[in-house]
């Protein structure tokens, strides 16, 4: 959700000076769209579409100096986005996650056999049921509680419900909810897919040294052409780089560095 991590680094980057803009996703949180709690990659992707539309209509922003940024998912649509908006000039990640990818091969510390073609036939069942009028049926993105933790639990999942579930970041807007029908458009979608075409715009991913999904940063780098910079934050997890000063500290010391070199 904005009041979240987009929201504090939204805030650092204002400080510095830029005009930023934070904003729930379409079918999250504030924002319209139906049905709700649905997580469809092209539709986020329209989002950051939209958000450059809206800024080319401020009189104050100068319309050849946008950048986009995200942070996790966010990040993997916003390389998404700049492979299709050439009004995008530069792009950074935070701690980025090919949704695709999870749709595909699983959450990361999380190996299950077949693991997409389980999956989608759980989309299957769920749509099926859908069309003959039952109701909808939602996964979620984080456990709940601790009671929902135990030796079988990722790391990442752990690290994401004392996040986005305990008073360090809980907002009520963000319902820990998705809807299972949107995994056959995640599974669907690659989020480095065309990364190599966006040269000579420039490529910032900024990843902590000890995440698990350092992978997907590893993966979009070596998809993107020069100029492209893989920064790594020393001894941050794929969380920690939410929202604990100690890290975001230096991941903001470094978009400073980014947007003054490709933006100003």
């Amino acid at each position: 959700m904005k009041e979240q991590c987009s929201s504090l680094y939204a805030w650092h980057m204002a400080q510095a000076g830029y005009v930023t803009l934070a904003f729930d996703a379409s079918h999250q949180g504030e924002s319209g769209g139906l049905p709700r709690c649905l997580e469809d990659p092209s539709s986020r992707v329209e989002d950051i579409r939209s958000a450059v539309d809206y800024l080319t209509t401020l009189t104050y922003v100068d319309e050849h100096r946008i950048g986009a940024m995200g942070v996790c998912a966010g990040a993997g649509y916003t390389m998404s986005a700049i492979q299709t908006d050439a009004r995008i000039r530069a792009a950074a990640g935070i701690s980025t996650w090919d949704v695709g990818d999870s749709a595909k091969n699983g959450f990361p510390g999380v190996h299950i056999d077949n693991f997409q073609q389980k999956l989608l036939q759980e989309v299957a069942e769920a749509r099926t049921r859908e069309a003959r009028g039952g109701e909808p049926a939602f996964w979620k993105y984080v456990p709940d509680s601790e009671s929902e933790i135990d030796e079988n639990t990722s790391t990442i999942q752990k690290e994401a419900y004392e996040y986005y579930r305990t008073p360090r970041c809980q907002y009520p807007t963000s319902v820990n909810r998705y809807l299972v029908s949107s995994n056959d458009k995640l599974a669907a979608f690659d989020a480095f897919a065309h990364l190599d075409t966006v040269s000579p715009r420039p490529i910032l991913l900024i990843v902590g040294s000890k995440a698990d999904t350092i992978y997907f940063s590893d993966a979009a780098y070596a998809k993107a052409k020069e100029p492209k910079e893989l920064f790594r934050i020393e001894g941050a997890t794929h969380v920690d780089m939410y929202d604990k000063p100690k890290f975001v500290g230096p991941v903001i010391e470094k978009l400073l560095i980014f947007w003054k070199q490709y933006l100003q």
